[in-house]
Parts: structure tokens; sequence; C-alpha cells
């Protein structure tokens, strides 16, 4: 097997978070690691410390490669609304089909396993919360620059809502949930965000 002078440590990681994310950390053994990744156990913990040390910066660099450009599309599009729509749309898409159907989100089942008491962790995934709350003020302010929600909305409130359900697809997906019941559970929560006609402009001309 390679030594730590002559392997590349982001295809380590990239090969580790295939595993860390279906697995999660507490069922991972090193032997799997080191199978996955083709290094030798002593290169992977001279390089990144222990198991634990490998697994922060996995999920490091999964909130960078996923996450983060999600988020960034997220708080940039100028469509208000059917950008959070998009949003939950590809959610839903890469949770219930393709290759990682099944997984949930390497975040989400972090928050879930009992290596969120470890505090490096919990940072991460508070940075990611802060991060996915503060894209869905964005686009909640967009929406309602574009008078898709009723001018009194609770744009703080709405936004923190939208990030918990965001957490909801992810395990109800890992939990076997189909695509359609996840579709029509986040229509369900947008709807009564959506700006309505008034009474008066139902009445006939």
């Amino acid at each position: 097997m390679p030594d730590i002078k002559h392997f590349n440590p982001d295809i380590v990681l990239d090969d580790a978070i295939q595993v860390f994310w279906r697995q999660g950390l507490p069922t991972t053994g090193i032997q799997a690691l080191v199978t996955a990744t083709g290094v030798s156990r002593s290169s992977l913990y001279a390089t990144f410390g222990s198991k634990d040390g490998l697994y922060a910066a996995a999920l490091d660099r999964y909130i960078a490669q996923h996450s983060t450009p999600a988020f960034a599309a997220l708080s940039s599009a100028s469509s208000g609304l059917t950008a959070i729509e998009e949003f939950f749309g590809g959610l839903i898409e890469v949770r219930c089909s393709g290759p990682v159907a099944g997984w949930g989100c390497m975040v989400t089942n972090a928050y879930a396993g009992p290596e969120c008491g470890d505090p490096g962790i919990r940072t991460l995934l508070e940075e990611h919360h802060t991060t996915l709350e503060a894209a869905m003020r964005t686009a909640l302010a967009t929406a309602h620059g574009l008078g898709q929600l009723p001018p009194d909305s609770d744009l703080d409130a709405s936004a923190a809502v939208l990030a918990t359900l965001a957490y909801g697809v992810n395990l109800r997906s890992r939990a076997g949930a189909d695509a359609q019941a996840l579709t029509d559970t986040v229509h369900a929560a947008l709807a009564p965000l959506r700006a309505h006609p008034s009474p008066q402009e139902h009445l006939p001309q």
C-alpha cells in the first residue's frame, strides 16, 4: 500500500466519504477504510490522527462538495419560491434515486449519531445549519420582494421551518420514503407561505 508521502489526501477523503456516508462513524471499522482507500492503517493515522479525525475531515469535505454549492445556488437565485422548490426537488432526487439513494445525508446522519457529541463535529454541523438557514432566508426575502409571500411573513421563522424540513427529507428518505411522498410533504409545507389573493380579488367585476 502507498505510504503517507505517496497518496493524495483529497482522493482518500473522497473514498472515505463513501464509506462513512453509507455506514456512519460508529459502524465503520478502520479495515473498511483501509480497503476503500487503498492506504495503510499507519498512513491514515499519520495523516488524519485517528478514525475520528478522518471522519471529521471527510465530513468537512462532504459539506464543501455537496452542501455549500447547493446553498450558494439557493442564495443567489432570483426566482424566490421557485428556487426553494428546485432546491427540495434536487434534494429528493439525490436521496431517492441514483447511486447514493437511501444513504440519507452525511450531515443529517451525523446529527442522529453519537458523533454529534464531539465538539469539532458539532461545530461543523452548526455552521452547516447556519448556512442552510441563511440560504433559505435569502431565498424567502427574494420571494417576498417578488410578491410571492404575504406582506407580513415572518421570514426568519419560515427559514427555520424550511431548514428543519430539509433534515426531515433526508431522514425520511433514509428510512425508505418514496420521492412522491416527500414531494407532497414539501408542497404542503410551502403552501401556507404563499401569498393568496384577497377576497376582493375574487369578486365579480
